[in-house]
């Protein structure tokens, strides 16, 4: 049998996850691609790929999935790495760049847009370095990932994304899951879990490693504060209460 191809968000937020595989003692068994969100249902639906970290916006692209772990990239309130940024606040915003690394954060801003904030936006795609070139005046952007770090106090506001969900809904937000389209066996699975709980369980080993890659970051906390691994009840009520909002949006462009 060939290696179980792994497409994983080359984000820090999935380093624990990343971590865990290579160390895992079936690890020769994974063929692992960094990738951005927004290609990893793309790699699943094209048989580039047999397990995917899916944003949960990208789930109802695949045909016949099956999630696949006990964890996922989630968070209960603040995230820190998705957020709304802008020069005015949102009543004063009329443009929303999407960024385009992105699925789930683009929807979730439009879900917050329509049944939280109730104001109405334009909205524009983007391309490479729009979060430090195009967001001006009454033009606002969505800005995700490891990019964050660079740009926070540039812009007078910061809307993260997460915490205004939980001040909606007072229920996790559940940004991406292990999903597969394949026949996974229960014993795969076993092994797959235990791997990723090896690296959660490592998370001081992981912030040893990476903090001089991010000098301006207390990432220990950014792990033990803003991210949430484990898929539980509450964060599957939270995934559940987005997807099904999201199906009420008139039109959705991502």
């Amino acid at each position: 049998m060939g290696k179980t191809r792994i497409s994983i968000v080359s984000y820090l937020n999935s380093k624990p996850f990343l971590y865990g595989l290579n160390k895992s003692l079936v690890a020769n068994n994974f063929a692992m691609s960094l990738d951005i969100p927004s290609k990893i249902v793309a790699k699943l639906n094209y048989n580039l790929a047999d397990i995917g970290l899916i944003p949960v916006a990208g789930l109802e692209d695949l045909n016949d999935y099956q999630i696949v772990s006990n964890y996922c990239i989630g968070a209960i309130g603040e995230v820190r790495t998705v957020v709304l940024v802008s020069d005015v606040p949102i009543e004063k915003i009329d443009t929303i760049l999407m960024d385009y690394q992105s699925r789930s954060s683009v929807l979730l801003a439009k879900v917050l847009a329509k049944f939280y904030w109730k104001k109405e936006f334009s909205w524009e795609n983007t391309c490479n370095d729009f979060q430090n070139s195009s967001i001006k005046g009454a033009t606002a952007g969505v800005v995700i990932g490891d990019r964050v770090f660079d740009i926070e106090g540039k812009y007078k506001y910061s809307y993260d994304l997460s915490e205004e969900w939980f001040k909606f809904t007072g229920l996790p937000f559940v940004f991406a899951v292990w999903a597969s389209t394949k026949n996974i066996s229960d014993e795969f699975q076993n092994e797959f879990n235990r791997a990723l709980e090896y690296g959660i369980d490592n998370i001081a080993e992981i912030v040893e490693r990476e903090q001089n890659n991010y000098p301006n970051v207390n990432i220990n906390n950014y792990f033990n504060q803003n991210i949430s691994f484990i898929f539980d009840e509450k964060k599957k009520a939270g995934m559940n209460k987005f997807l099904e909002l999201a199906k009420k949006l008139e039109f959705v462009d991502v």
